[in-house]
């Protein structure tokens, strides 16, 4: 399989590169301690879009997604040590923040189990803030513009670690498979009975 990964907007990864560039660099107070220690030169490596799922109780609208930024992988002399995220403003694409931890790791570690899979996806993160779950979105649609889109039935999502309890991490799921459990997972509960 291969995966046909869309370029970030130039001024995305410029503001990166001003980011990693700038005096403070990889050394201010809001850098990552990770991050901070690092002795090497650090550069950005993979660019994924970061689209934010809504709207997945039941009703009868189907989920949407925004686009919320681009990440990019960090990567020094041995390997990915962060990520730099970006958002869009008023004034265009910015630096947001640096950041490091157990889901920059599973992306990368998810993304090199995708080589086992049999058809070409195009690679996305998809975050869903209600169950504090972040995933790799691989997209069927390769030529799509990667800022825009829903989940197709047939997709995958690969859930990074940590996931929430009873999704297994790094597990391919079809999206018609995996929204239907995140749906009861964010239906409210019904009551035990009502007092006497």
């Amino acid at each position: 399989m291969s995966l046909r990964v869309q370029p970030a907007p130039a001024p995305a990864l410029r503001s990166v590169h001003a980011a990693l560039g700038s005096p403070a660099g990889l050394r201010g107070d809001a850098v990552p301690p990770g991050l901070r220690a690092r002795t090497g030169p650090v550069h950005p490596d993979l660019s994924l879009p970061l689209h934010v799922l809504s709207g997945i109780t039941a009703s009868a609208r189907p989920p949407r997604t925004r686009l919320a930024g681009w990440r990019f992988l960090l990567r020094d002399s041995h390997g990915v040590v962060g990520a730099a995220d970006t958002m869009l403003t008023a004034d265009g694409w910015t630096f947001s923040h640096f950041c490091e931890g157990p889901f920059v790791a599973s992306a990368e570690a998810a993304l090199s189990r995708t080589e086992t899979l049999p058809a070409a996806y195009q690679p996305r993160l998809l975050s869903v803030p209600e169950l504090y779950m972040l995933t790799l979105w691989l997209h069927g649609d390769t030529e799509a513009d990667a800022a825009d889109g829903s989940p197709a039935p047939a997709d995958l999502l690969v859930p990074l670690a940590p996931a929430p309890p009873g999704i297994a991490a790094h597990r391919p799921h079809r999206v018609d498979g995996l929204l239907p459990l995140l749906t009861r997972r964010l239906a409210p509960s019904p009551l035990m009975g009502t007092p006497a």
